[in-house]
C-alpha cells in the first residue's frame, strides 16, 4: 500500500468529510472506520475505504488498519457518548480491557488508552488538525456584530470556567449569562450543553467553548460550525466565544452567514 495511506476514525458532524476531502486532495488514500450511529453515510464517497463498525469494536479496527497497511491515524468527530451506557451495546475483549485498566471513563483518558493499543501495533494517532491548519479560528470579531461590554464581559468570565473544567477534563463549552454559570458541558456535546444552558438562560447567553490547557491535539479539538450557529440561534444565545488559533471553525463563511442573520457575534481571542 502507497506510504500516503491515512486511516480515519470517524465519528459525527462535518469534521470527517472535511478531513476526508482535504486529504484525498493532498494525495492520501483514505481507509475510514466509520461508527453506526454516529458518522455520515456520505463520508463513504470521500473516502477510498471504508468499512462501518459498532461502538466497542475495537478488535475488528485494528484488524481492518492492520489489513489495509494503515500506520497512521487520525480521529476526527465526535462518538455519542450514549454508547458508552447504552443497555445493548457490547464491548468486545479487546475494548473491555481498556475499560478495565482505565482510571476513569473521561474523554482524554480513553482516547489516550485506545492511542496507546493503535502505538502497541505500530499505527500512530497523530493531530487530527495537521491539514487543517487554515480551518483554526482567526482572531478578532468575525461577524457584522461586535459583542457589547456584557458580553466581552461573559466571554471572559466563561473562559477561565471552561480552562478550570478542560484542565479537569469535565467538557470544553460552558454557558454564561450575567456572569451567571448557566450550563457546563460533560459527555452530552457542545450542542446539547447549548440547548440546555439556552432553556434555562431563555433570551441573550453567552457560550464559551476553549481548549483544554494541556490539549491534546489528536483527539478532542475543539470544533464549531454551522449547527453550533443553529442551536444557538434556536436557544437564543447572542454571542459565541472561542479560542483563536485553536478552535477548528469549520464552513467558516456559512457560519458568518447564519450569525449575521440571527443577530449572532463570533469572537476569537
Amino acid at each position: 500500500m502507497d506510504k500516503k495511506t491515512l486511516g480515519l476514525i470517524a465519528g459525527n458532524g462535518k469534521f470527517p468529510l472535511l478531513f476526508a476531502q482535504k486529504a484525498r486532495s493532498q494525495g492520501y488514500y483514505v481507509v475510514a472506520a466509520a461508527i453506526r450511529g454516529d458518522t455520515s453515510f456520505a463520508l463513504r464517497f470521500c473516502v477510498d475505504q471504508w468499512m462501518w463498525f459498532k461502538a466497542g469494536e475495537l478488535k475488528k479496527l485494528f484488524a481492518f488498519f492492520a489489513q489495509a497497511g494503515v500506520r497512521e491515524v487520525i480521529m476526527a468527530g465526535q462518538v455519542n457518548p450514549d454508547n458508552l451506557f447504552e443497555k445493548n451495546v457490547v464491548f468486545d475483549k479487546e475494548f473491555q480491557k481498556v475499560f478495565d485498566a482505565i482510571r476513569d471513563r473521561k474523554a482524554d483518558t480513553i482516547f489516550s488508552a485506545i492511542a496507546d493499543k493503535l502505538q502497541a501495533r505500530g499505527i500512530r494517532l497523530v493531530d487530527s488538525t495537521f491539514l487543517l491548519k487554515e480551518y483554526l479560528a482567526p482572531k478578532g470579531t468575525l461577524t457584522r456584530r461586535a459583542p457589547t461590554e456584557r458580553e466581552l464581559d461573559d466571554i471572559e468570565f466563561g473562559r477561565n470556567i471552561a480552562k478550570a473544567m478542560g484542565g479537569m477534563d469535565v467538557g470544553q463549552t460552558v454557558v454564561v449569562k450575567e456572569k451567571a454559570i448557566v450550563a457546563i458541558e460533560a459527555m452530552e456535546g457542545t450542542d446539547r450543553t447549548i440547548a440546555r444552558g439556552g432553556g434555562i438562560a431563555r433570551d441573550g447567553a453567552v457560550v464559551v467553548k476553549m481548549s483544554k490547557p494541556s490539549q491534546d491535539l489528536r483527539f478532542d479539538v475543539p470544533v464549531v460550525g454551522p449547527r453550533t450557529i443553529q442551536t444557538m440561534t434556536r436557544a437564543r444565545a447572542r454571542c459565541l466565544g472561542i479560542e483563536a488559533g485553536k478552535t477548528l471553525l469549520l464552513d467558516r463563511d456559512r457560519c458568518v452567514r447564519l450569525a449575521n442573520k440571527a443577530g449572532i457575534c463570533i469572537v476569537a481571542a
